[in-house]
């Protein structure tokens, strides 16, 4: 009776919780229907169309979640084996990120650096190619890169005349939205974006978010998103590095991998990185782990997270021993020719971790 009676309370407190969200969004919404709300936000209505770049790993499930919401998704990579998948369900895709900003109420970009940002935002055929007022009002970068490049970017774009003002009566912006959830987030939709920019776009746009994850969370001005994203990879990449080296000292020591897991997950150890993201093969199905360390966040792109988590820290002047230890491993993973494989894959390539 007892085990009844709390499965029944926390059924009442979970249903409460819903009822309460759902209460707050009505209100919002009510309040965005008025005649006082903000144009920015009237002009979310009409984010119907939108550009996306960058099909990658991440970009490919992002981009098929917001078809399936139903919005008309037109898209743009280098890889014309990935546009032809799109192409061949009937999406509309186009030669240039430049075609793709024509037939856009709204762009985003998901892309492997900065370099890489510039180049579809600014360089030949990009985004804002030429100096034609712009179709889009609302760009929106969810790649992981500098809070600096995030800024001028954003600067850049709001020195651009729009094509038509659609109600909002103000420049293009950029919001920062960087992702956490990795590939196995952006495929189920349950990726966190956190977002930096003008708060009225923030709101427009979270309808957006919602249709590729499950949370967003704005965290202030321009750059602030990008920022965010840069600690939460830190955090991410020193916390898998402690988990592997345990698991790696526990086998030594004669203690299995699943046994410690047990331990982590039901003690003070329990992270993410033990009880959603394992690094040890043979003891969580559907992780990297599970697959020869293939799919998932390769160690390239940890490495080159890292370097901008350092670069961070130098501008600032913070002494960040792990971030800088944690910078080093992943260096000598890609050195060794492991850059391809998950992060996780430290557990065995740098451990020398072995299988449960």
């Amino acid at each position: 009776m007892a085990i009844s009676r709390v499965k029944t309370l926390k059924a009442l407190s979970n249903f409460t919780s819903t009822l309460t969200s759902y209460s707050i969004r009505s209100s919002l919404l009510r309040r965005f229907s008025s005649s006082n709300v903000s144009p920015l936000i009237q002009a979310s209505f009409h984010l119907k169309r939108i550009g996306f770049v960058g099909l990658g790993n991440m970009g490919f499930h992002m981009a098929n979640n917001l078809i399936n919401a139903g919005y008309k998704v037109c898209v743009h990579d280098i890889n014309s084996n990935v546009m032809e998948k799109f192409s061949d369900k009937g999406v509309l895709t186009k030669g240039t990120p430049f075609e793709v900003a024509e037939t856009s109420d709204v762009v985003i970009t998901m892309l492997p650096s900065s370099s890489h940002v510039l180049d579809v935002y600014t360089g030949h055929n990009g985004l804002l190619h030429g100096e034609n007022p712009l179709t889009p009002w609302l760009f929106i970068d969810s790649s992981t890169i500098d809070p600096q490049t995030s800024r001028r970017l954003s600067a850049t774009i709001s020195n651009c005349a729009l094509k038509e003002k659609k109600g909002c009566g103000c420049s293009p912006v950029l919001l920062d939205a960087p992702v956490s959830g990795g590939v196995l987030g952006a495929e189920a939709g349950t990726l966190t974006f956190m977002v930096g920019g003008l708060q009225e776009a923030y709101l427009a746009a979270e309808p957006i978010f919602l249709s590729m994850g499950k949370n967003t969370i704005y965290c202030g001005g321009t750059g602030n998103g990008a920022a965010a994203k840069i600690c939460n990879n830190l955090a991410m990449a020193v916390s898998m590095l402690g988990v592997s080296e345990a698991f790696s000292l526990g086998q030594s020591l004669g203690i299995t991998a699943s046994t410690l897991t047990k331990i982590f997950n039901s003690s003070s150890a329990r992270c993410w990185s033990s009880d959603s993201y394992n690094p040890v093969p043979g003891v969580m199905e559907g992780v990297p782990a599970s697959k020869n360390y293939n799919g998932g966040f390769s160690s390239k792109l940890m490495a080159k997270d890292l370097k901008l988590a350092v670069a961070s820290a130098e501008e600032v002047r913070l002494k960040c021993p792990m971030t800088s230890q944690a910078q080093e491993i992943y260096m000598s993973l890609c050195k060794e020719g492991h850059e391809s494989k998950d992060f996780s894959s430290a557990f065995r390539h740098y451990y020398s971790g072995k299988d449960e």
